[in-house]
This record gives structure tokens, C-alpha cells and sequence, in this order.
């Protein structure tokens, strides 16, 4: 018996989460679920098996029938708010993306009977200050797959998916791209960024500003998509993904994903990217320099959590990246699909469970 505390959601946790119980239902393992968050919102996840929604529904309403703090409690959470715990026992599974942990991280990753990051640059750098770091990468989602459809005729398309962040580069590379390709009908470019903690309307502005209040015929923002399958279909529809140009990740699912698909992606070598991206498998630009990464609105100078920097790229690197991925594009991504087989979340799961396994 695990006692599990984790979000079920739409967003990045969710997905995680919703993959890791899969594969912990396949191997029979009962369950304690404690969620994080009000709701089980298992709506995105179109493509999944029926049963596990039962297997954990089941297991959540069972909950205090089968609460015993002597069994281990796998949580998959920020560090902020990991203090928290079910049993003696917690194993945190979390992503850290920026460079400086502070002494409150370190002391939740320190206290937790082992904390396992997403990427190596993470473990690393709390490794330095406890001995119960692990790094366990994440998996290809397995309800991806090649449409094999013909979407945009003639173009070549780019793709940008991901919060709107400073971290993430968001504007920067929209106005980047606006500069070299806007309104050349020979590209077009989707821009896949919502974010449910900002208000539309500041979105809105924020866009406009970074294009200079112009208008690109080539440019396409979507609203928020409600089914997996949907993002499924715009994966598909791209040829060459920029999430990656991130500034700091704790994985980049969307690049990821869209790699593993056989996407061309235009990655920062930094960070969580260099535990899945290499020169066989995408195009790497190489950081230019770090900047702050404080936007007083998700990184707030002296905050407990998160403080640092975040890598930043030339415009030069940039426009010489997508023009090598422009030339590529026309031939699928071999060593991208391959990354599917390395990396899946059986193989997370088998990992995180011999942690759990060989801790005192």
C-alpha cells in the first residue's frame, strides 16, 4: 500500500500525475489517494483507460480506511507545500527549475525521507546540500501518436506551447519569429499559451505590446484546449516546435512530446533539456548568458521559493537555429522517435518504486 498525494488536473502536475498512477495501477499496486486540489478532473485525459478513474476514485474514497502512517506516501508536488505529509514515510516527487535553492527548499527536500527531481540540474544542485536527492526522468505520454495526416499544405509550421512566462521566453520568441517570418505566408506559427493565473485581457496586451500593436496574418494564438486528443492534433500539425527555447525547465513536456513525435525542436541546451536533447534529436541553441528571472507575478525577488536565474539565447542564435530547422524539417526526426523507448513512465515508476523500496 502507497498513500498517494497528488493534482489531477489539466496542467503539467496533472498529466504527470494522471501517467504515474497509470502505471502504478498496471502493476496492481493498491492505493491511499490524498488528493491535492478539490477536484479529480480527469476531463483532458480523453484517451484514458476508464479504469483508472475508477481505480482511484475507489481509492479515494477508501482513503482513511487504509490510512497507516508505516506505509510510504509518494508525493508529487512543488517543493512549497511539501513540508506537508501523509505518513512517516514521504518520497517528493518535484521539478525545480531555476539555480539558487533557498535554505526553506533545501530544508523541505532535506526532511523528506527522499526527494526525487525530473531532471539531473535539480538533483544536482540539492545534492550539494543533502544526501537524499534522486533524479528520475519523465516518460513519452502514451496517449500521443502519429496521426499520420496532412495538416498545413505548402507551409511549414512552427509551434509554441506552454504557460505565458518570462521563464519561458514566450514573448520574446513571438516577436523573434514576428521579425523574421511575420506575414510570409510561406510559414505560419500557433501559439499554444494560456495561462489560468493571468487574466485574458493582460494576455492580450502583453502580445500586442511585444509585436509592436501589429497585426501578422501568420500568426495564430489557440484558447485553451479541453481534451489531450486536441493537443494531440497540434503536435501533429507542427513541424518545428520552440517550446524548448524555455529559459529554465523541470522537463518541458511539450517539446518533449513533440520530439518523440519526430519534430524538428529548437532547444536552449540548459537546464532539464540536456537530460533528453542532444544534436542528433533537436536543433540546441546555446544560452547566451543568464538573466533574472523575478516578473513579480510567479518569481518574486527575496521570496522563500524560487530565486535565481534563467538561461537566455541571442537573436543571432535564434534566426540561425530555426533556419537549420527550416532545412530539416522536410525529413522526420529519427533519433527523436527513438526517445520514446528510452524514456517512459513504466520505467519512472520501476525507478521511483526501488527508491521507495531500498529507504530505511
Amino acid at each position: 500500500m502507497i498513500n498517494l498525494s497528488c493534482p489531477i488536473n489539466p496542467l503539467s502536475f496533472g498529466n504527470v500525475s494522471v501517467n504515474f498512477i497509470r502505471s502504478i495501477h498496471s502493476k496492481n499496486i493498491p492505493i491511499a489517494y490524498f488528493p491535492i486540489g478539490k477536484d479529480l478532473d480527469f476531463k483532458s485525459f480523453d484517451k484514458l483507460d476508464p479504469e483508472i478513474p475508477k481505480y482511484l476514485t475507489k481509492s479515494y474514497n477508501s482513503r482513511y480506511d487504509n490510512l497507516d502512517q508505516n506505509n510510504p506516501s509518494l508525493r508529487i508536488w512543488h517543493l512549497s507545500g511539501s513540508e506537508m505529509r501523509v505518513g512517516s514515510k514521504q518520497f517528493l516527487y518535484s521539478f525545480y527549475e531555476l539555480d539558487e535553492p533557498t535554505k526553506e527548499e533545501i530544508s523541505i527536500a532535506r526532511n523528506q525521507t527522499a526527494t526525487i527531481f525530473s531532471s539531473r540540474h535539480a538533483c544536482d544542485l540539492f545534492s550539494e546540500h543533502s544526501d537524499n536527492c534522486h533524479y528520475v526522468p519523465l516518460g513519452f505520454d502514451p496517449d500521443l501518436f502519429n496521426t499520420g495526416k496532412t495538416y498545413l499544405k505548402n507551409k511549414i509550421h512552427f509551434g509554441l506551447m506552454g504557460k505565458i512566462e518570462k521563464r519561458k521566453h514566450t514573448l520574446k520568441i513571438i516577436k523573434l519569429w514576428a521579425e523574421k517570418y511575420g506575414n510570409n505566408p510561406d510559414y505560419q506559427l500557433t501559439c499554444l499559451i494560456n495561462n489560468p493565473f493571468l487574466k485574458r485581457e493582460q494576455v492580450a496586451s502583453d502580445i500586442s505590446k511585444a509585436l509592436g500593436s501589429e497585426t501578422y496574418k501568420n500568426i495564430n494564438f489557440l484558447p485553451f484546449l479541453n481534451k489531450n486528443s486536441e493537443v494531440n492534433e497540434l503536435l501533429n500539425s507542427i513541424n518545428i516546435d520552440l517550446t524548448g527555447l524555455s529559459g529554465a525547465e523541470g522537463w518541458n513536456l511539450p517539446a518533449f512530446n513533440a520530439t518523440c513525435l519526430g519534430k524538428w525542436s529548437v532547444v536552449l541546451n540548459s537546464t532539464s533539456h540536456k537530460d533528453w536533447a542532444d544534436q542528433s534529436n533537436s536543433i540546441l541553441v546555446e544560452p547566451s548568458g543568464k538573466i533574472d528571472a523575478y516578473d513579480d507575478l510567479f518569481f518574486k525577488k527575496n521570496s522563500p521559493f524560487n530565486q535565481g536565474k534563467i538561461n537566455d539565447f541571442s537573436k543571432d542564435s535564434f534566426i540561425d537555429a530555426m533556419e537549420t530547422a527550416v532545412e530539416k524539417c522536410s525529413s522526420e526526426n529519427i533519433n527523436g522517435i527513438k526517445l520514446k523507448d528510452k524514456f517512459t513512465y513504466e520505467s519512472s515508476i520501476n525507478q521511483i518504486l526501488k527508491i521507495i523500496k531500498h529507504e530505511p
